[in-house]
Parts: C-alpha cells; structure tokens; sequence
C-alpha cells in the first residue's frame, strides 16, 4: 500500500514569506517545523488556491517554468528561482484516479507553477530536488466537488507522495490590513475552532464531518473570514483523501490573523 503524507498549509500573502516580512515570522517557523517531521517525500501533488479552471487540470509538463501571479511587489520577488521537475507519471495518474471516479478532468502540458507551489516550498525543500505536479481548483467553488476530488485520489497509487494543499485557513484581504479589533480576533478565531472541530474531533462520524464541509458557510464567521471560499477548497481536498480527523494540528499568526495548518497521514 502506498503511503502519503498529507498537508493542508496557510501559505500567507504572495511572496511576502520570502521577502523577511515580520508579519510571516511565524508561518516560516512553522513550515520548517513541520517539514522536519516529515519523510522526504519522492513528489508532491500541490493543490494551490491561485489556479482554477472549468474541470480539475493537472500539470504534465517535465520542466514547468514558474508563473509569478502577484502584483506590486519588489524587483527581487519576480527573480525568484525554484528548478523543480515535474513528474508527468505522477500526472498521468491523478488524471486515471479522476476519471476513474467520474471526475472529467484534463492534463495541461504547458501551465508553468503558481506562487502557491514556489513560496511554500522554498521553504520547506529549498533544494528544489523533489519533482512536482499541481492540481487546479474547480472554478465552480463548489464545496462538494471539491471533496470529491479528494477522495477520488484515495485511489491514487504513488509511494510516498506528499499532497499539499496550499491555501489559507483566514483570507479577507481588507481584513488582513485593517486596523485590529477585538470583534475582528473574535471572528477569526471562532472559525479557526470550529475548523480545528471539524478537522480533528474524534467525536464526529465521517458523515457528519464530510456534511459540515459541505456546509462550511454555517460555520461561525464563516463569509468574514472567507469572502471568496478558493483558499480553504484545498482543505476540502485534503479530507477528501484522508477521509478522517486529523493527525496534527498547527497554528501561526499570520499578517496578524491566526491561521491553521492540518496534517494526516495516509
């Protein structure tokens, strides 16, 4: 049976983690921290918030170039360099895995990888010696699909796989840099515990943790904490494959917002 590593990560604002920024202090730790514990996996599937289409797609190009999607930052952050491969074999089949579940889905030979991929494994793997496959959203936000998605790759047969779903647990940008309030810290963190509840709580069944998923916009300050759902769908992805609570749990301040990673492994 093959194993898998799977990682649901806060990736913070653009390239800002690379740049020294003081408000990602934190999430740098932790990336670090975390990837210590991990096995040096032989690829990763990213599944980032920055690339979404009509059907899930699937990088299949040998040498992705990198796409620098981010907009008004310095000269150097559009220099950055990550020489990773890709790893066409492994696209091929998360590609079967979809389909084989019905999931119509598509292989794209020439995207290159987005910021969700490059900035948080400069981090974690600045060697940029372990080949890479991104997976797109479904442009369509929806909750179900996206769980779906996750659990069709419960078929995917690749040894030592680390699936990182890059997105992050908070993301209202006009929050991000408003002035602070309690009001604000108390809808942040009530969406955090109850993501933390849902991710990890033994006393949920599958059914019961797979419906509040689907229905995460009950969630206390849910539409606050995310406007737009595209950087928490990967999480959704990440339970959909892991199709249980959570191993671990981690917590950064990001730009002043408290921010959640999960961890499973499978």
């Amino acid at each position: 049976m093959s194993h898998k590593d799977i990682l649901f990560i806060s990736h913070g604002g653009g390239p800002m983690p690379l740049l020294g920024d003081p408000g990602h202090r934190e999430m740098v730790q932790r990336l670090q921290e975390i990837t210590a514990t991990l096995k040096k996996p032989a690829a990763i599937l990213v599944i980032s918030a920055h690339w979404e289409e009509q059907i899930p797609t699937i990088t299949a190009g040998a040498d992705p170039a990198l796409i620098y999607d981010y907009y008004g930052f310095p000269p150097e952050s559009y220099q950055l360099q990550y020489p990773c491969g890709g790893e066409p074999e492994l696209a091929n089949r998360v590609y079967q895995s979809l389909e084989s579940a019905g999931i119509p889905s598509r292989l794209d030979t020439q995207r290159g990888f987005d910021h969700g991929l490059f900035v948080p494994l400069m981090l974690m793997y600045p060697q940029a010696d372990i080949p890479c496959v991104q997976l797109s959203l479904k442009h369509n936000l929806d909750a179900a699909d996206h769980l779906a998605i996750g659990q069709a790759l419960q078929a995917l047969d690749y040894d030592n796989l680390l699936v990182l779903g890059s997105g992050f647990s908070f993301h209202n940008m006009r929050a991000f840099f408003a002035p602070d309030s309690a009001e604000m810290r108390a809808r942040n963190q009530s969406f955090e515990d109850w993501l933390l509840e849902t991710c990890s709580s033994q006393a949920l069944d599958e059914g019961e943790r797979s419906r509040r998923f689907v229905a995460w916009e009950q969630a206390p300050a849910a539409r606050f904490c995310h406007p737009r759902e595209e950087h928490l769908l990967p999480l959704h992805v990440c339970y959909g494959l892991a199709g249980r609570p959570c191993d671990a749990h981690y917590v950064a301040t990001i730009l002043n917002k408290k921010s959640g990673m999960f961890y499973w492994s499978a």
